[in-house]
């Protein structure tokens, strides 16, 4: 029964994630011709952080903790590698708005979220929020936010990120981190 359960789990995630596909190209607009840079922006916005609450939500619903805490430590080292690199390679946005243009932190988030869940779930689940990142991508492009580069250097901080820090689910091994007053460490429970 617990088979069942995950996998009925992984195709309502993978059904969650279709939907933010639909949602991305929505909140684009059908006519990218005429939308605005304010559009743009705001689409970008909310697919990102559709894209955080998917990564970190789908595995707290299937009582998947240790998988939450790698996808929240993806996102983090891309947030805190993208801010470095924003402060230390100040280049001008494309409209001018400030000099925190390169990475797309946008990007860089989206990609450690889709990369995240695509690493613990599967590619059934990870193609569409890659998707979803990509669009994400174009969008901050399209928004005047950034150049080209500026988006493909977040997403491939986000890549890397999302890779390294989180590990496939296996419902066999269970890491649990811990800690008090006194210290601390980390537990590790095997089912043979």
């Amino acid at each position: 029964m617990p088979d069942a359960i995950v996998i009925n789990g992984i195709n309502d995630m993978r059904r969650a994630v279709l939907t933010l596909v639909g949602a991305a190209a929505l909140a684009g607009g059908n006519a990218p011709a005429i939308a605005s840079d304010k559009s743009w922006d705001h689409a970008s916005t909310v697919v990102r952080d559709i894209l955080v609450a998917v990564s970190l939500g789908a595995p707290v619903v299937q009582g998947d903790w240790n998988g939450a805490l790698q996808s929240a430590g993806s996102m983090g080292a891309a947030k805190l590698i993208t801010v470095g690199l924003k402060e230390s390679f100040p280049e001008m946005r494309p409209d001018g708005s400030n000099d925190k243009s390169f990475p797309s932190g946008h990007t860089s988030i989206s990609f450690a979220a889709a990369a995240s869940l695509q690493n613990r779930y599967g590619w059934k689940v990870g193609i569409p929020a890659q998707l979803a990142a990509a669009f994400v991508g174009v969008a901050r492009v399209k928004a005047d936010k950034h150049h080209w580069y500026d988006v493909l250097a977040g997403a491939a901080i986000g890549e890397a990120t999302g890779f390294l820090i989180t590990n496939r689910r296996n419902d066999q091994v269970q890491v649990f981190p811990w800690g008090g007053s006194k210290g601390g460490g980390v537990t590790i429970a095997m089912r043979f």
